[in-house]
């Protein structure tokens, strides 16, 4: 059995989980999300509890198991709590500001980038942080990553936009020419 397929998932107060075949909605007070799951899962909502069951015991089975319980867990987490990453931008002269919708990147490049901001998701800039926000995991670390490939950090001097918290390993430069 898939330890983590087996687990139930607990629906906090204010969110709301209807199954209709294999749609599967979550209404919260953050949004709505919906996921069509695999025919070789089944989802029962029952007693404040969601939980994700499967027919036989083959691999395929087995595996769509854990990931449609995880997917659902994601769900129920987004439209209650909401997804956040953070990038910060480190570099002499790198700039993120907001206008609108979009975000606006001076990342040494020869022109600014204008990053159009995604449908149900909230970009925020604080000083160097960039903040991206919304009920969607997936969408969420899927614009952070986008933003973050305008200009990866730097492995020489460390400079272009990284997550917090994230470690960019360093290289030596050149030695110096010797007489």
């Amino acid at each position: 059995m898939s330890r983590i397929g087996k687990k139930p998932i607990v629906i906090p107060a204010g969110v709301k989980v209807t199954c209709a075949g294999r749609l599967v909605q979550v209404d919260g007070p953050r949004g709505k999300l919906q996921h069509v799951v695999p025919p070789q899962v089944a989802v029962e909502v029952a007693d404040g509890r969601v939980l994700v069951t499967r027919t036989t015991d083959n691999r395929i089975e087995r595996s769509m198991h854990g990931l449609t319980r995880t997917l659902v867990a994601n769900m129920v987490e987004g439209v209650s709590q909401g997804f956040k990453r953070e990038l910060e931008v480190v570099g002499v002269g790198y700039r993120a500001e907001k206008s609108g919708k979009t975000l606006n990147l001076s990342v040494g490049l020869s022109h600014q980038v204008n990053f159009a901001e995604p449908a149900g998701i909230t970009i925020s800039v604080d000083k160097q942080v960039i903040r991206v926000e919304g009920i969607d995991k997936h969408l969420v670390g899927q614009t952070a990553a986008n933003i973050r490939k305008v200009k990866k950090p730097d492995v020489y001097k460390g400079k272009g936009i990284r997550y917090v918290g994230e470690s960019v390993r360093r290289k030596a430069g050149k030695a110096g020419a010797k007489k």
